[in-house]
C-alpha cells in the first residue's frame, strides 16, 4: 500500500473518489457516447488506422488489461512505466493501469535509453508499455533494451504490428470480451494513494515526483473551471498525458466533464486544423506559444470553439504575450515544472492575469471556491506553492520518512526554482526567470552542466548550447567538426533525442 501525502487527503478523510471512480460514473452515465478519438493522421504517429472508441469500449478495454497485467502476476501497486504516442491507447493504458491498483508512470515521449534507465530505475518499475512505432522510431526495440538494463522490469507489453520476441502484444484486447475487472484490496482513503509518477529535472539530474488521485484531481479542477468546460464538451488536445500538465489539461478536464476527448499527435499545424473543424470542438488544449500563430491564421473564429487552454512551459514568457482578442475564452495555464500549475482565464481587455499571492480558487473569482492552491514568494525570491495539488513526497518512501525531493519550506511551501518579483501592490507576482542550470525546451529540461560534460566526451571542438526560441521557450543546437557523426554517436548511446537533433538540420517542431 502506497499513499500520497496530501494535507487535504489522509488515509481516512477526504474526498474518496479515484480516477477510475469518475471514469466508471461517466461510462454508466452514457455508454454508447464516442469516449476518444484518435488523430485523423494517426499512421504518422504510429501503426494501424485512427480509432473510435465509445464509453463502453473503453470500460471493456481498460478492465481487460487489468485483468492481463494482474494474470501475469503483477502485485498491487506495481509501478508500470508507459511510452506511447498521443492515441487513445495512452490514455485506455492509464486507465488500465489504476484499474489494476497499479500506479502508471508515463515517460516523455523523446526520452531513449539513458533517460529511461536512470528513471525506471529509481522507482523500481515492474512493467513497461509502449507502441512497436512512434514516429520512424522502434520503440518495441528501445523497451526491450531499455528492460536488457534493469533486473526489477519483469514484462514488456507493445501495441501494434511486428512486436519483437519477449514483448507481450496488446492488440488482441481489442477483440476481448467484456470481464469482471479484477478485485484492488484497499484500506483507508483510496483517493490517497499514489496514482502516478511523472519525472521533473532538477539541477540533481531525474527526479521522480509521485501523485495521488486527489493531487491530480486538484491539478484538473483549475483548467476545468477556469475554462467554463461543461457536461459533455468536445475536447481536442495537443498535449500527451506523459506528464502533471498533460494529465491536468488533458486526461482530468475529459474525465471530469464526462464528454469526448479527441488527441492530437504533436504537432502538424494542417492535420490539428482540419481535426478541429471536422469534430466542431468546443476547447482545445495547445502549446501557449502557438496561440498566437494558430490566432493570425483565423483558426479560432468560429461559432463552435467556446475555450483554448493555453499551456505555458516557460510561464516567464507570458509576460511578453499579446492581448487576446479572439471569442473564444482563453484560459493560461502556467506549468512549473512537475510540482503544480496555475491557470487564470483572461479578462475582457484580453490581457494575462498575474499570479496573486495567496490561496487559488478554481474558479479563482468566487469566494467559496475549492482551494487547489497557495502561492507564495520565499525570502530568497523564488517562486513557492503548496496545497492539494503539490508535492511533498520521495517515491519510493523511503524507510527513515518521506524526505522531499524538492525545498520545501517548514510552512509547506515547495521552491519552484523560478524567480519572481512582486509588483508595486505586493498583491501580485511576475515570473522574470526560470530556474538556474536548467534548459528547458517545452516540456523537457535538461541540466547544463550534465550537457557540456556529455559532448565534452565525444569529440574536440564540439560544443552544446541553449538558444531561446519562439515556440519551445530553448532550443539545443550543437556544433563539431563532424556533426552528422556526433548525433549517430549520441543516438546509439541512447541519449534523448533533442541531444542528438541538435547536431541535426533545424526542424521545425514542438517538443510537447
Amino acid at each position: 500500500m502506497i499513499l500520497g501525502g496530501n494535507e487535504s487527503v489522509t488515509e481516512s478523510g477526504g474526498p474518496r473518489a479515484t480516477l477510475d471512480d469518475i471514469f466508471r460514473q461517466a461510462a454508466v452515465r452514457h455508454p454508447r457516447a464516442i469516449a476518444l478519438l484518435d488523430p485523423r493522421d494517426r499512421m504518422r504517429a504510429t501503426d494501424g488506422a485512427p480509432r473510435r472508441l465509445t464509453y463502453a469500449e473503453v470500460d471493456r478495454l481498460a478492465t481487460a488489461l487489468a485483468a492481463r497485467l494482474r494474470g501475469l502476476g503483477l502485485p498491487i501497486d506495481a509501478v508500470v512505466a508507459t511510452q506511447l504516442p498521443n492515441t487513445v491507447e495512452s490514455v485506455v493504458t492509464m486507465l488500465g493501469i489504476l484499474r489494476a491498483g497499479m500506479i502508471v508512470a508515463p515517460l516523455p515521449l523523446l526520452w531513449r535509453k539513458a533517460d529511461a534507465v536512470v528513471a525506471l530505475g529509481r522507482i523500481g518499475a515492474k512493467a513497461l508499455i509502449t507502441s512497436t512505432r512512434i514516429g520512424a522510431v522502434s520503440h518495441g526495440d528501445l523497451a526491450v533494451q531499455i528492460a536488457s538494463e534493469l533486473f526489477a522490469i519483469r514484462q514488456i507489453f507493445a501495441y501494434g504490428s511486428d512486436v519483437p520476441d519477449g514483448v507481450v502484444p496488446l492488440d488482441d484486447l481489442f477483440a476481448t470480451d467484456k470481464q469482471e475487472p479484477p478485485p484492488v484490496g484497499r484500506t483507508g482513503n483510496p483517493a490517497a494513494h499514489v496514482a502516478a509518477v511523472t519525472f521533473d529535472v532538477t539541477a540533481d539530474g531525474i527526479v521522480p515526483v509521485p501523485r495521488s488521485h486527489a493531487q491530480l484531481i486538484a491539478g484538473g479542477l483549475g483548467p476545468l473551471l477556469e475554462g467554463r468546460i461543461a457536461l459533455d464538451t468536445t475536447i481536442l488536445s495537443a498535449t500527451p498525458v506523459s506528464s502533471f500538465a498533460g494529465m491536468a489539461l488533458t486526461l482530468l478536464p475529459w474525465l471530469l466533464s464526462g464528454g469526448t476527448l479527441a488527441l492530437h499527435h504533436p504537432f502538424d499545424l494542417a492535420a490539428f486544423t482540419a481535426q478541429r473543424r471536422a469534430l466542431h470542438c468546443d476547447a482545445l488544449v495547445v502549446p501557449g506559444s502557438l496561440v498566437e500563430p494558430l490566432a493570425e491564421i483565423g483558426d479560432f473564429d468560429d461559432g463552435d470553439l467556446k475555450t483554448v487552454l493555453a499551456l505555458w512551459r516557460a510561464p516567464e514568457r507570458l509576460a511578453e504575450a499579446t492581448p487576446w482578442g479572439g471569442k473564444a475564452a482563453l484560459v493560461d495555464v502556467l506549468a512549473f515544472g512537475e510540482i503544480g500549475l496555475t491557470a487564470a482565464r483572461r479578462g475582457t481587455d484580453g490581457r494575462f492575469i498575474p499570479l496573486r499571492i495567496g490561496p487559488v480558487g478554481a474558479p479563482r473569482e468566487l469566494p467559496d471556491a475549492m482551494r487547489v492552491l497557495e502561492i507564495s514568494r520565499g525570502a530568497d525570491g523564488m517562486l513557492t506553492l503548496r496545497g492539494p495539488m503539490a508535492p511533498l513526497d520521495t517515491f519510493p518512501p523511503t524507510a527513515s520518512g518521506r524526505e522531499p525531493h524538492f525545498n520545501v519550506s517548514a510552512e509547506g511551501y515547495v521552491d519552484t526554482g523560478y524567480t519572481c518579483r512582486p509588483d508595486p501592490d505586493g498583491k501580485a507576482l511576475t515570473i522574470t526567470s526560470p530556474p538556474p542550470g536548467i534548459a528547458g525546451v517545452g516540456g523537457y529540461r535538461f541540466v547544463t552542466r550534465t550537457l557540456d560534460a556529455l559532448v565534452a566526451e565525444l569529440t574536440a571542438d564540439t560544443s552544446l548550447f541553449a538558444l531561446p526560441d519562439a515556440f519551445t521557450g530553448q532550443r539545443l543546437a550543437g556544433t563539431a567538426p563532424d556533426r552528422a557523426m556526433v548525433a549517430a554517436r549520441l543516438a546509439e548511446r541512447g541519449e534523448n533525442a533533442l541531444i542528438a537533433g541538435a547536431f541535426l538540420p533545424r526542424r521545425s517542431a514542438i517538443a510537447a
